[in-house]
């Protein structure tokens, strides 16, 4: 009796067709090469290689005595091994499956069972189209068969290793009817590649390669999405990389996929699996040689599960995965381990009498596994022992978890720190009041008060608000779970908004920052409702918008974690994560959110201030990256670039959008920029003054707005300088000027002539600074210039 359920026998061989025979094979010194049961687990199949009988073989028997002859396939030594054995799609009439065993050079039997008949061969195809082909690796998705298969070159003389790129992955549709077997045509959807092994997921095909001989193909993993038909390119250590559409065979050239992903693919570590399944949930379960699990998800992104003991893996011993819903199950050097695959925690660690372990399907009851062993079948059962209800236990185990986490950072020690050592150390007592008090506060409803001590009780006071807090929460999310569907929105939006405003009032680490990517990217309007109301977004009088957001939060908002510091695994930064939903629900207030926020950093950071934002991207820069990220571009995100430009009132960002502006020859924009940022300083003054002055030398789009441009004129430009910039920007005359042009967008004195009469009546210098001393009353005067 466990907190996962109880491990039973359920069955002792007897209710198999052959159950002798298996019993015998599995007390054998060396076990199966294969052991697979059919989707309704109804029938087993066995593929013995190199144990006697003499001759290879597979055999298919059944459970519950349906009936019908058995399996038995077996083929001489010189004959191509067999690759595959593969369960497909097929409609009702003939089950809701049939059987295809695939041999190393194409040939492909399709066999189907039929009650109280037995199996019965359907047809015999062929896979691949060239008599020199070998089938290396197959699997199955849905109605279709996808493999790699090895092209050997026309020359035999040839050095193998410098063929290294002689592989080709295909697939092709295999659909079984009541007229018999129809083979589709082949897609070639790799070519010249190397050598892959192919797993399969419902919506996925996952390429992995099989050897570490060459360096840069062992890096990286394939995800072939049939749909799109698009290629991903994702490496463990790196995450995501590329993603292509292979829209013709031209582009399923392997080299020329990695073709821009050379140099980054160089840097990368060499890929560490020691073997790898498919997930119930689509993803690629990765085991490396020191015994760290880990998922790959369809779309590149890699997410850490839990560390396992790799003593075994170093030595060879066998591994058996294989996951039941959200449990993964893990069997190594006869061990059994049940890991939470969303939480990485191990709900169960059982020991085994055998090593000789087989996952079998367990259709009719999935909330058990069920494990073939030497004696028999085994199913372990997921259901909580009667006195589970409590929560006490996982809880106080999350704190101690969560405690030697916290301690192992601030630790100076090398040396590994465990709850047990927490426990007996009794140096570390604060987890321990913790555990106590959450045990006293979460079981008074159930059974009498115990009495708590003095330095607990004062605790408890000063966190009773905190654990009313806590246990609305976990009231809240039973209230999602129950829910009916009316009413589950609601819940959700009160359930995000307090779990945003908690994480904000706590550390801001890596962890919380991949669950509020979560939280965003699941609850996408929940998440703008609680992003709101947390930073207290609203609009004033005025109509402009203002954020009465407390300073620590500001600084959750603006200093968290860079993407450095982050990885490159998707994971974004909380400040981009509000960007997007401004730009999502609420465009129009984005500019002046990233001018609220700079405007806290400028008043709340010093430049010598360690935690401030000096030497970071500027913030309207990282709302540009968001801005940049999006799918369409359309006309709406060329204003928020314009916007949000302006809005940083930086002197570069503000001729960027002046330029931008002339671009696209909104001239009256233009001279409304022009007067507004001009005032900001005098540099700035004369960098937009001397670009529109070139603007005015090359046409006449600015002449009716000359009123308006003249007086942006610096006090300190001359009118040779102005001169200057004017002939410089002439356009060139493609023949010989006459007197008077019928064109007219030719540039004339009378256009320039109120310019330079404004710049040649303006007092010199001199005679400002004699009348400043005039009418200042400073004593003495001062020195008047020397006459040379």
């Amino acid at each position: 009796r466990t907190r996962a359920g109880m491990l039973r026998q359920v069955s002792d061989f007897s209710d198999f067709s052959r159950g002798h025979w298996l019993q015998e094979l599995l007390c054998q010194g060396e076990q199966p090469s294969h052991v697979q049961s059919s989707p309704d687990g109804q029938h087993l199949l066995v593929l013995q290689k190199s144990r006697p009988p003499p001759l290879p073989q597979v055999v298919a028997f059944q459970r519950h005595g349906i009936g019908g002859a058995d399996l038995e396939r077996n083929w001489q030594p010189p004959q191509p091994a067999l690759v595959g054995l593969l369960f497909l799609q097929s409609p009702m009439t003939l089950g809701t499956w049939v059987l295809a065993i695939v041999w190393e050079h194409g040939r492909t039997e399709v066999w189907h069972f039929v009650v109280a008949v037995g199996w019965q061969l359907l047809q015999t195809v062929e896979l691949c189209q060239g008599a020199r082909a070998r089938i290396v690796s197959v699997c199955s998705q849905g109605t279709s068969l996808m493999w790699c298969e090895e092209r050997p070159p026309l020359d035999a003389h040839l050095d193998m290793s410098k063929c290294a790129f002689r592989f080709c992955v295909c697939t092709r549709a295999l659909e079984v009817g009541e007229q018999g077997v129809r083979l589709g045509t082949v897609r070639i959807v790799l070519h010249n590649s190397p050598e892959y092994q192919i797993l399969a997921s419902p919506q996925h095909v996952f390429l992995v390669p099989t050897t570490a001989s060459f360096a840069t193909t062992s890096k990286f993993l394939l995800i072939w999405h049939p749909e799109k038909a698009k290629l991903t390119i994702t490496a463990p250590s790196a995450g995501f990389i590329h993603s292509k559409a292979l829209r013709s065979s031209s582009e399923s050239d392997f080299r020329k996929l990695l073709l821009g992903s050379v140099g980054l693919l160089s840097g990368l570590a060499p890929l560490d699996i020691y073997t790898s399944a498919v997930s119930s949930s689509g993803g690629l379960l990765l085991v490396s040689t020191k015994g760290a699990v880990n998922v790959v998800e369809p779309d590149g992104t890699q997410r850490h599960i839990i560390d396992l003991q790799g003593g075994s893996l170093a030595q060879g011993g066998p591994v058996q995965l294989k996951t039941f819903g959200s449990i993964l199950a893990c069997v190594l050097a006869g061990v059994l381990y049940l890991i939470d695959q969303n939480s990485g925690r191990l709900v169960e660690k059982k020991i085994l009498s055998t090593k000789k372990v087989h996952f079998l399907e367990s259709p009719e009851e999935e909330d058990s596994i069920q494990l073939l062993t030497q004696t028999g079948i085994y199913s372990f059962s997921f259901s909580r022992p009667e006195d589970s209800s409590k929560p006490e236990p996982f809880l106080v185990e999350m704190v101690f978890e969560e405690a030697c986490r916290y301690y192992q950072r601030r630790s100076l020690s090398s040396s590994k720190l465990t709850v047990e050592k927490l426990k007996k150390g009794g140096v570390f007592q604060a987890p321990v009041a913790l555990t106590a008090i959450l045990q006293h506060s979460l079981c008074q409803k159930q059974k009498p008060v115990q009495g708590l001590q003095d330095t607990y009780a004062k605790l408890l006071s000063t966190m009773s608000l905190e654990l009313q807090s806590y246990m609305s929460l976990e009231l809240l999310k039973t209230c999602v779970v129950c829910a009916p569907e009316s009413e589950v929105e609601n819940y959700c939006e009160k359930l995000v908004e307090q779990e945003l405003s908690r994480v904000l009032h706590s550390d801001m680490d890596k962890d919380n920052l991949v669950y509020l990517n979560s939280i965003f990217v699941s609850f996408p309007k929940a998440a703008w409702k609680a992003t709101r109301s947390c930073l207290q977004l609203q609009q004033n009088g005025d109509g402009l918008l203002v954020a009465r957001a407390t300073p620590e939060v500001w600084k959750k908002v603006l200093a968290g974690p860079q993407q450095e510091e982050v990885g490159q695994n998707g994971i974004v930064p909380l400040f981009e994560l509000i960007c997007a939903s401004f730009l999502r629900f609420k465009p129009k207030w984005l500019p002046r959110f990233v001018e609220l926020t700079q405007q806290y950093v400028s008043i709340s950071w010093t430049y010598s201030s360690k935690e401030g934002l000096e030497g970071r991207v500027p913030l309207y820069k990282r709302a540009l990256g968001v801005l940049a990220r999006r799918n369409k571009r359309s006309e709406a995100d060329d204003e928020m670039e314009l916007e949000l430009l302006l809005c940083s009132e930086r002197p570069k960002a503000v001729l960027q959008a002046l330029h931008l502006l002339i671009h696209l020859k909104r001239w009256q924009r233009v001279v409304e920029v022009a007067e507004k940022f001009s005032k900001l300083s005098p540099l700035l003054n004369k960098e937009i003054f001397t670009t529109l002055l070139a603007e005015f030398a090359q046409h006449r789009e600015l002449d009716p707005y000359l009123d308006m441009l003249w007086p942006l004129c610096p006090a300190d430009l001359t009118a040779s300088e102005i001169l200057t910039v004017v002939l410089q920007h002439l356009p060139p005359s493609q023949e010989d000027p006459v007197p008077f042009s019928s064109e007219g967008n030719q540039l004339t004195v009378g256009l320039l002539k109120p310019l330079l009469q404004r710049v040649v009546q303006r007092p010199c210098v001199q005679d400002e600074m004699y009348l400043d001393a005039l009418q200042g009353s400073t004593f003495p005067p001062p020195t008047p210039p020397r006459e040379h």
